[in-house]
């Protein structure tokens, strides 16, 4: 019985307490956008001009989701320029169109602001690669990678396949980009196809998981994470950091472009 309790208290301080603080948190603040046909979604100012820069990139971010979403999830998007590109393009998910019945494609690759506002939301830079050729192939195998995605015509807010499943999907098939998503990326850990067993979103580990509902990653990117009904809490040995659900990340910083 004393077990059990430890264990029951064990899940409160991890998983209900740090939701519980989120949501408070997001209540609280009054500027989050009410209307999401005004929010805007103008450049947050952190990518570079693509008319005046010539190199390859790649650019992941992160921002609150809109509404009552935005106090545990996160919307996450890369965004690609090729070398001489004037524009950058955008790879996501939005399932506006399949959720609406209108059985559309959720994904899209178009041209886009990088680092926009996500309906109001500051957007956070993940990761942030710049360089030549080698970065014009992981471009281009990033096309490739969303172009055969295998949930293009599905999206579940919870447990997945939505936004996060597919940027997660995208950082397995290219884990060059060592892509570590925040434990607020809900639907990272919906691995595609029903599978049970994949390499962890960064590539340098391993993710077992059943439907997004309960797993496990144990990578040296993302260090080790529990995932619990969809969310996600663990630890990250370098930096050094508690990452938790709702939450995010708490603990050193990590450079967008390690």
């Amino acid at each position: 019985m004393k077990r059990l309790l430890r264990v029951v208290l064990w899940i409160v301080l991890i998983f209900i307490v740090p939701v519980g603080c989120a949501l408070v948190s997001h209540n609280a603040n009054d500027e989050r956008a009410k209307d999401w046909q005004t929010a805007r979604r103008d450049s947050a100012g952190i990518a570079p001009d693509p008319a005046a820069t010539s190199e390859a990139i790649i650019q992941v971010y992160a921002a609150r989701a809109f509404r009552w979403r935005g106090a545990l999830g996160v919307h996450t998007w890369i965004a690609v320029k090729p070398q001489n590109q004037d524009y950058f393009t955008r790879l996501e998910v939005i399932g506006f169109n399949v959720v609406r019945g209108r059985g559309g494609d959720a994904v899209r690759v178009a041209r886009g602001i990088a680092d926009g506002y996500w309906y109001g939301s500051y957007p956070v830079l993940l990761r942030d690669i710049r360089g030549t050729d080698e970065v014009d192939q992981l471009i281009e195998r990033l096309y490739q990678a969303a172009e055969v995605y295998p949930h293009r015509g599905e999206y579940r807010l919870w447990p997945g396949p939505n936004s996060n499943t597919f940027i997660a999907y995208l950082g397995r098939e290219v884990p060059e980009l060592r892509l570590n998503l925040p434990s607020t990326a809900i639907g990272k850990d919906y691995l595609p196809e029903g599978r049970f067993i994949a390499t962890a979103p960064s590539g340098t580990g391993v993710q077992v998981s059943m439907s997004g509902l309960l797993g496990l990653i144990a990578a040296p990117e993302e260090g080790l994470e529990v995932n619990l009904l969809g969310l996600s809490a663990g630890i990250d040995f370098w930096p050094i950091a508690l990452n938790l659900p709702g939450v995010g990340r708490l603990g050193m910083p990590v450079e967008a472009g390690r």
